[in-house]
């Protein structure tokens, strides 16, 4: 199963409750050929947070843009992008 990062920029910075919220209404609907794996939040001086990137599971981006529509909710999305994890415990020398 390939990996990508789906990346949301909220142009009004929200809460961690509310951030809270739609990451719950997006995990209701994820399945075993495309979920959610973690999320990073940026924040501003006031702890609110500006952008999510979200780390995925998915057979294709379109399995992920299909998902992110249907949830119910209104969540920005600046893109969902294929990606590779490079751990600094992994480099070699």
């Amino acid at each position: 199963m390939a990996k990508f990062m789906a990346v949301h920029t909220f142009s009004t910075p929200i809460s961690r409750e509310e951030a809270n919220y739609l990451g719950r209404k997006v995990k209701e609907r994820v399945t075993a050929d495309t979920y959610w794996v973690s999320s990073w939040a940026q924040l501003n001086n006031e702890g609110k947070i500006t952008r999510i990137i979200c780390e995925w599971n998915a057979k294709d981006a379109k399995s992920i843009f299909d998902l992110l529509a249907g949830s119910g909710v209104n969540i920005p999305l600046d893109g969902v992008y294929p990606m590779a994890i490079v751990d600094a415990g992994t480099l070699s020398r």
